[in-house]
């Protein structure tokens, strides 16, 4: 696992632009961890798995595989996150976006952590994993689904949150390419690589504020051949409440 030892204003905020995408899964072969487990939640109220990591780092490679594997599960919703913070060590991740670094550091302030570290997943908001521990993290899927958020919905271009317990929750619009993109990467700690990925995040939007009661939300324009996933979550950087692919 690779930590670092930062505040949010002095990371490097850079990326660049380069990959391939092929239908299926592929790549350095299967994790030593331990096998990936049949849906044990409910498809209705999907568990987020965000796995945050980095091309440039040689750490995260056997997480994107053990995520990778959590795509076709319906009672999952896994998103990969490219922090920037490593784009110093040669190689500037190609997907990596400052929104989704300061998203990570959202969750360590919220839980009280002086450090963000690849690759780092974080389970519904709330529990914080090592990525390439498959059995601790099918443990933590396992253990955070939740019934009893509002119900997600959509339809002619609004997304619509059920009535609730009142709180005061963000409401995010998750793009992601469901795709196996593969990234040769070639320079930094994992040149000579190629890296697959699945599921990774393109676009994060904050929607509007949910208090409790029934509301909608227009959709913001979806870039072609992306899926949707809709997350209520209450505070910054805390737990998600209800979520749903639409």
């Amino acid at each position: 696992m690779r930590i670092l030892l930062a505040t949010s204003t002095a990371l490097l905020l850079a990326a660049c632009s380069g990959a391939t995408a092929s239908p299926a899964p592929s790549g350095e072969g299967a994790s030593a961890a331990a096998p990936a487990v049949a849906s044990v939640g409910d498809p209705a109220h999907p568990v987020v798995v965000e796995l945050y990591q980095s091309q440039g780092c040689s750490s995260c490679p056997p997480a994107d595989r053990v995520v990778n594997k959590l795509a076709d599960r319906a009672d999952v919703i896994p998103l990969s996150f490219a922090v920037t913070y490593w784009d110093n060590l040669g190689w500037k991740d190609v997907f990596g976006s400052p929104a989704y670094t300061a998203r990570q550091w959202d969750y360590a302030h919220f839980a009280g952590r002086a450090q963000v570290a690849t690759p780092q997943v974080i389970v519904n908001g709330r529990d914080a994993v090592l990525g390439s521990r498959e059995g601790e993290l099918n443990a933590a899927i396992a253990r955070n689904v939740v019934k009893t958020g509002p119900a997600i919905t959509s339809a002619a271009g609004k997304v619509t949150v059920g009535a609730g317990k009142a709180t005061n929750a963000t409401v995010w619009v998750v793009r992601y390419d469901p795709r196996t993109i593969d990234v040769a990467i070639q320079a930094g700690e994992n040149g000579g690589r190629t890296i697959p990925h699945r599921n990774i995040v393109k676009q994060l939007v904050n929607v509007g504020q949910w208090s409790g009661k029934a509301a909608s939300f227009a959709l913001p324009v979806a870039p072609a051949g992306l899926k949707t996933a809709v997350l209520v979550q209450n505070g910054k950087g805390g737990p998600i409440i209800s979520a749903a692919k639409i």
